[in-house]
């Protein structure tokens, strides 16, 4: 069977079959080429993409394509030996040649990486830090001086202190969405109100704020709603020291904040949402039932006046159900 079009020599179908199959992607323009690298994302993808051949190595070093970076979930580059994480961050911040206006990273990042990236990214809007355990509350504090156009911090599964909470309020006036989410606990019973304050002291501008997890009461989302009066979203998912009724909830809808309570569900949570400690109706194991509190030095406390060490447990399953911070 054949092709035919008018004023043109006949193709068979095999020829034009094979003619697509063999497209030279490498003569696309260069502006469809780099919107295809952009919505394809992935720093990897656009380093990978250097190899394939002259065309592709320029379009993907253009800064356009870095002015968002997302290193989170890269579980696929911690196995190859060939990717360091720190070095491939930096490349990428280089790249942007100072139009980063997005940066995320998970499970890795320093100190000097994230002073690296305040120095080179005077634009920086938006920050995602997730289980980034080696960065420091002066690093954080020392990025947010230099990021005083950021508007969306995300602060998820770290443990930064409330007096970074305060900083970072205070020289980044324009913060409109905070995000300070940790896991989920019903026991121990732990009430704080310490980052609440510290956001509703500091944070006036905030539009949206996510607080999964957190041991806010109800008069640590009292000063929020006090001293946040452009809230327009407010998730508090997991947060079991709230009891929502009566004025607090009036306040919500009468502002018509877009509200997540905490019990609602987390099925569209993008990380772990599983609640440690169980419920308050369950038992812990038995001989481990009366645990009062954790004391400075690290020991917990029984009523009957026994210790454990948390560093002292030969049972992984049992230091795991005890791993309450």
């Amino acid at each position: 069977m054949e092709c035919i079009m008018e004023n043109q020599t006949p193709i068979s179908t095999e020829e034009s079959s094979l003619s697509e199959e063999f497209r030279n992607w490498a003569e696309l323009p260069h502006d469809v080429l780099a919107h295809i690298f952009l919505k394809l994302g992935g720093v990897d993808i656009l380093f990978r993409a250097q190899s394939v051949c002259s065309v592709w190595r320029k379009v993907s070093k253009e800064p356009l394509l870095f002015r968002s970076v997302d290193m989170r979930n890269r579980w696929d580059l911690f196995d190859d030996e060939f990717y360091d994480m720190e070095k491939m961050a930096r490349e990428a911040v280089d790249r942007s040649c100072g139009q980063l206006v997005e940066f995320s990273m998970e499970h890795f990042g320093t100190d000097e990486l994230l002073e690296y990236i305040a120095d080179k990214s005077g634009s920086l809007r938006c920050l995602r830090l997730v289980s980034c355990y080696r960065i420091s509350d002066d690093a954080l504090i020392d990025m947010a001086k230099k990021a005083v156009m950021l508007e969306e911090l995300e602060i998820c599964l770290c443990s930064f202190s409330a007096d970074v909470l305060k900083t970072v309020g205070k020289v980044c006036p324009q913060l409109k969405s905070f995000r300070l989410n940790c896991r989920g606990y019903r026991r121990p019973h732990i009430e704080s109100d310490e980052e609440a304050l510290a956001i509703a002291e500091n944070m006036p501008q905030l539009r949206h704020l996510h607080l999964f997890g957190n041991k806010l009461t109800n008069a640590g989302l009292r000063g929020i709603l006090d001293g946040c009066p452009h809230l327009e979203s407010l998730d508090l998912r997991q947060c079991f020291n709230l009891n929502l009724e009566g004025d607090l909830l009036k306040s919500c809808r009468e502002r018509l904040i877009k509200l997540r309570l905490p019990n609602d569900s987390t099925d569209d949570y993008e990380f772990d949402a599983s609640i440690d400690g169980g419920s308050y109706d369950e038992d812990y194991p038995s001989g481990f039932s009366d645990i009062d509190f954790l004391s400075d030095d690290g020991l917990y406390e029984f009523s009957g006046g026994s210790y454990i060490s948390e560093f002292e447990c030969d049972d992984d399953d049992a230091f795991a159900y005890y791993d309450f911070w």
